[in-house]
């Protein structure tokens, strides 16, 4: 006689095994044609799934965020069943629900193109038309192999004989077509509704090994509704034409090539704008206490092996071998390890703890070149890196510390918001359960202290300890995780950092692994997407451009570039032989916020014409006044109280 409890914490007894389908029923019409599926305990199961001891029950609807994955995850198996009804001989294999979206990849001789997914499209609607239901069944293991193996399914008979023996083996049907999956599912294709769409092809090796076979990869979109999709698509169609990559190349501002995989080559323009963004960085960090130090590149294999990270993370760095000296150094992949030797420089005593030590520390990580992409995801790239040495007792107002200064720069760099998330212990990892317990119990508190609310993120923490990730979102709605925050006991302890406490004893220190952009590259990529080019003017690689209407106001123009550029500005001076409009154009399309138009009456009145980036007026200033107002508004963020 199970005892259901709802959400509202009302109950409803049964007098025998119920289905969550028989549940909503009992509650009214309205939620048994609304609900899609049902957490069960928090686990997120069938409607089918029958429940035969007392549980907690909360129903999933369209509208719910769960929903969403459900959708996606369906969307796949209809697609899936599409694929092969179309092109028979198709092999399915492996099609789970991604963000903003799903996949299925396929083994099939002729390649697909995106030409064929119209075809795809409306079977899919077809398939959803029919409103199969999705059942679930459970087979033997060697049924199971066997039923793959007579379809001519052989990854799926692969994917069967490599679960442990002590899975079940469940498949669902969706009418005739069936496949092997753990669900959970939506009670039938009906309920995926038609705002999908594909989005792509590509190459992909079974199960992500190179040594496999190449299957075919089909992308797409799944939503709750229309008007979700064409918000999607419409976000989409935005960020392409904010393309950092495309913007970095109209604007001259970097560029990648073969030559150097995976590493940016920053032109004059783009490395302003980076060294802007350090300067301003610097200046943050040594007003809030940092010391910064710089570290070498070339490590030792012997400290990644004491570290950890030669055992965790070695496929991922890039390693040298010196010959004559029968040694292997490593290009570090962060700067962590390094730190710890400089604390352990001497003996260190409670007096200098919170030590906050912080380096822009060049990194280089090997990442697949499948996987670069434009400067946000390099293999060579400069952190914004800190670590902070400090009691334990110290971590909650470090954690206060740090998160009110990663809020005031992002603020500054034009995010207003963040959220954030809480990333506890990974399968794989070092230390005890008890040290993981103190670490996660120590970041909680800090959080409640700082009154920072987070999500949490199962199994997604370092190896070395927990973390808080704080995820921004742009001006088109993207979310972008930059931020971290990291509580290690372990490393200190490998790398045997220790000070001496209050009480004449050795301790170790806690280490706080922290950074606020994650890398300059991939932050300034954000950076050139969020503003699409168009730079506040204090980030802007050009700031100003002197543009003369005729030739007689040459020396003019000049003086009045020669004025800005003694104020701190970057200027350009433009007094090619061509009409206004096009200096104007060609200036507006390269995103110099400022444009000073100078011609004869300015010259003989000592003022400026001045028009800024997407607006039609202009304003007449003396040329001082026009320097100083200029100056007063590229003044960085953190600077403006010295000019009030």
């Amino acid at each position: 006689m199970p005892a259901i409890t709802l959400p509202d914490g009302s109950q409803r007894s049964f007098d025998a095994p119920v289905t969550g389908t028989t549940v909503a029923a009992s509650i009214g019409p309205g939620l048994a044609k609304a609900a899609l599926a049902m957490k069960l305990d928090g686990r997120l199961v069938d409607l089918s799934t029958e429940i035969a001891e007392d549980a907690r029950v909360v129903f999933v609807t369209r509208r719910d965020e769960d929903a969403l994955e459900l959708i996606r995850h369906d969307t796949a198996h209809v697609l899936a069943e599409a694929v092969q009804e179309l092109f028979p001989g198709t092999q399915v294999t492996i099609g789970p629900s991604i963000e903003n979206g799903f996949y299925y990849d396929f083994a099939r001789n002729e390649p697909f193109t995106t030409a064929d997914f119209t075809a795809i499209e409306a079977k899919m609607r077809e398939i959803v038309a029919r409103g199969a239901p999705f059942v679930r069944s459970v087979r033997d293991r060697n049924d199971a192999i066997a039923f793959f193996e007579a379809k001519g399914e052989g990854y799926k008979a692969e994917l069967v004989r490599d679960l442990g023996e002590d899975q079940t083996i469940t498949f669902y049907s969706q009418g005739d077509w069936i496949d092997l999956c753990r669900g959970p599912h939506m009670r039938s294709t009906g309920d995926v509704g038609t705002a999908f769409k594909l989005m792509k092809v590509a190459g992909a090796y079974w199960r992500g090994d190179h040594r496999n076979a190449m299957l075919q990869r089909i992308y797409g979109t799944a939503w709750r509704d229309q008007k979700e999709l064409d918000a999607y698509l419409k976000m989409l169609e935005e960020a392409e034409k904010r393309d950092h990559r495309r913007i970095g190349r109209e604007m001259g501002l970097f560029h990648l090539q073969e030559e150097a995989p995976g590493s940016v080559f920053w032109h004059p323009k783009g490395w302003k704008i980076y060294r802007t963004a350090e300067a301003y960085m610097r200046r943050r960090l040594e007003a809030g206490g940092y010391e910064e130090v710089k570290t070498p590149q070339l490590v030792d294999r012997a400290l990644w092996e004491a570290s950890g990270h030669w055992e965790k993370y070695r496929e991922n760095m890039f390693q040298a071998m010196v010959a004559e000296e029968d040694k292997t150094l490593a290009l570090k992949p962060m700067n962590c390890p390094c730190h710890v030797l400089i604390f352990r420089q001497g003996l260190r005593s409670y007096r200098e703890l919170p030590l906050r030590m912080a380096e822009f520390g060049a990194c280089h990580r090997y990442e697949p070149s499948g996987a670069l992409h434009g400067i946000m995801r390099v293999r060579a790239f400069t952190q914004d890196d800190a670590h902070i040495f400090c009691t334990e007792a110290q971590i909650a107002d470090e954690t206060v510390r740090f998160v009110e200064l990663l809020s005031s720069v992002y603020r500054d760099f034009g995010f207003e918001s963040f959220r954030v998330k809480f990333s506890d212990r990974p399968e794989k990892r070092a230390g005890s359960d008890e040290t993981w317990d103190r670490a996660e119990g120590a970041l909680k508190e800090a959080c409640a202290i700082a009154g920072v609310e987070y999500e949490l993120n199962p199994g997604e923490g370092a190896f070395y300890g927990p973390k808080l990730e704080f995820v921004l979102r742009d001006a088109i709605g993207r979310d972008w995780q930059c931020g971290t925050l990291q509580v290690d006991f372990v490393l200190p302890e490998r790398l045997d950092a220790e000070y001496v406490g209050e009480d004449g004893a050795r301790h170790r220190p806690v280490m706080l692994h922290r950074a606020i952009l994650g890398s300059f590259e991939r932050f300034l990529g954000i950076l050139i997407e969020q503003y699409a080019g168009r730079f506040p003017l204090w980030l802007a690689p050009v700031q100003v451009a002197v543009v003369t209407i005729v030739s007689d106001a040459d020396d003019y123009a000049h003086e009045v570039s020669a004025a800005l550029k003694a104020a701190g500005l970057t200027v350009v001076t433009d007094t090619a032989n061509s009409k206004i409009n096009a200096k104007i154009r060609e200036h507006s399309v390269q995103h110099v916020p400022v444009i000073a138009v100078v011609g004869r009456k300015e010259a003989e009145t000592r003022t400026v014409a001045l028009r800024r980036l997407g607006v039609e007026a202009q304003e007449t200033l003396s040329l001082d006044e026009a320097v100083a107002r200029i100056a007063a508004e590229a003044t960085p963020p953190d600077m403006t109280n010295e000019f009030a």
